[in-house]
């Protein structure tokens, strides 16, 4: 069988984790002529770069889902790429966790080599990935945000592109009843626009979800917000999303419909037909989904080979569908295998997932590591992973007697996550044994680590309630309050 034809040119779309990593895996270990990363803000970092507002500024914005005093759940020794250990936060051991500055510091210090080799591209906005007849590539279409770009649009063909644009673009609404209005007013919040707590002082707050950015909501509003702050979920929360038990917030059941009071506040109504009244926001913490919207494929449909948005093969509307399509290894486009993406499943672990994938793509693409050579063999990864997710979702649901969770699907790795990264390492030990000591070794010892990490969080998290009390009550003392 021959190889497959090597991209020597190749483009990373994403300054954020995976973008990085990825930069400096296919330039330190792939053999390539020319590689580049663009990002369309002003600073690498993606979700961990939170920038400030600057309203005199005429190009468009693209906040980050993070929000002020973010700490972050998973350890600095998950935080390590490859080479590269994450500093110990100065408040280890009470609080081991790092903060968004911090983590901002470590990824902004692991692409400043690259940011003064010129390889990383800031204020640079995809607006347009097309796929080119033949194999002939990719024509990019980027649009120049800097200050001497003015938005000036060009043009350029790569061979390869790696997509490395996350999650974090495009929120997941509920279908809940009465939503849709509440949007419109401005009553109903996605999690993504939150930055703080302090607007909503003595206000009534419905969050829904108990994901990390629900109960982090909650726990800010509390000492605020009227009491008690609502948190409608659907199940205990799992494991791994850890908060403090708080009188102040009160669980409820789903919502079945929201209703706009003639004051202009809100009416939920819940599932077991209770209602709470005059509620003043409602903020929504249902997630993401992945969304490349500037990406057009060749349509594997189509007997013309005519271009379709990439998302158009999926629908967003079925949990399932929340993916990216058509990836053998959630890495390699099936349908033209230069076309790659890193971040396109949501893990515990995303530095080091998106380490060790970007490096298997790294010999992928040099032909080290070998992958299937048709699509129907790449497609069939994604084919054996939607039946598995599927048995798995419905083994859940029988033993719980509920449907099973959104989080349990393909988009998302879970318990598979070291099993995945296992395989990933395997494969790349196999062609550069050199590389078996720069990568975490993925095992049931591994696994057992990570999850250690949530009694660890649940005891900083007392920690922190107990530093902030003792403020308020010195504040009392000294007569500050």
């Amino acid at each position: 069988m021959d190889a497959p034809s090597r991209p020597r040119h190749i483009l990373v779309i994403g300054g954020g984790v995976c973008g990085l990593v990825t930069l400096r895996n296919l330039v330190e270990r792939g053999l390539f002529d020319k590689v580049e990363l663009v990002e369309r803000r002003d600073d690498v970092g993606g979700v961990w770069y939170l920038d400030e507002h600057n309203a005199s500024e005429k190009k468009p914005r693209w906040p980050s889902p993070a929000y002020p005093g973010l700490i972050g759940n998973v350890l600095p020794e998950f935080l390590s790429f490859s080479g590269a250990p994450f500093p110990q936060p100065p408040s280890t051991p009470q609080q081991p966790f790092p903060t968004l500055r911090e983590t901002h510091d470590y990824l902004r210090t692991f692409a400043s080599r690259y940011l003064e080799q010129g390889k990383i591209h800031l204020n640079t906005e995809v607006i347009r990935v097309e796929e080119l007849q033949d194999g002939q590539g990719w024509n990019v279409t980027t649009r120049d945000w800097s200050a001497d770009g003015k938005g000036q649009i060009s043009s350029q063909v790569w061979d390869g592109v790696v997509v490395c644009t996350g999650w974090y673009d495009d929120p997941l609404w509920p279908g809940t009843e009465g939503m849709d209005i509440l949007k419109e007013k401005g009553l109903a919040l996605h999690a993504k626009r939150y930055r703080g707590p302090q607007k909503y002082a003595g206000r009534r707050a419905l969050i829904i979800g108990n994901g990390n950015s629900s109960n982090d909501i909650a726990a800010h509003l509390a000492p605020l917000a009227q009491n008690p702050v609502y948190r409608s979920i659907r199940r205990p929360a799992l494991r791994h999303f850890v908060s403090l038990p708080d009188s102040r917030i009160q669980d409820v059941v789903p919502v079945k419909r929201f209703t706009l009071q003639g004051d202009g506040k809100i009416t939920a109504e819940l599932q077991d037909d209770t209602t709470i009244q005059d509620i003043d926001v409602v903020f929504v913490g249902s997630g993401y989904f992945p969304n490349p919207s500037f990406l057009y494929v060749r349509d594997p449909k189509s007997s013309t080979g005519s271009l379709a948005p990439l998302m158009s093969q999926v629908s967003r509307d079925v949990p399932q569908s929340r993916r990216i399509p058509s990836l053998h290894r959630h890495i390699l486009y099936a349908y033209n295998p230069s076309l790659a993406f890193i971040g396109s499943v949501m893990c515990f672990t995303p530095f080091t997932i998106a380490d060790v994938s970007s490096t298997w793509l790294a010999l992928a693409w040099t032909n080290e590591v070998a992958y299937p050579s048709t699509p129907e063999e790449l497609l069939q990864f994604e084919k054996d992973r939607i039946v598995d997710v599927e048995k798995r979702r419905g083994i859940e649901a029988q033993e719980t007697g509920r449907e099973a969770s959104s989080l349990f699907t393909y988009s998302a790795l879970g318990t598979s996550e070291e099993d995945y990264a296992a395989g990933l390492k395997r494969e790349i030990v196999a062609a550069r044994p050199e590389l078996k000591d720069s990568l975490p070794e993925w095992s049931d010892e591994r696994r057992t680590w990570r999850q250690s990490m949530y009694p660890v969080k649940y005891q900083s998290l007392q920690w922190l309630k107990t530093q902030r009390e003792r403020i308020v009550d010195n504040s009392v003392v000294n007569g500050n309050v």
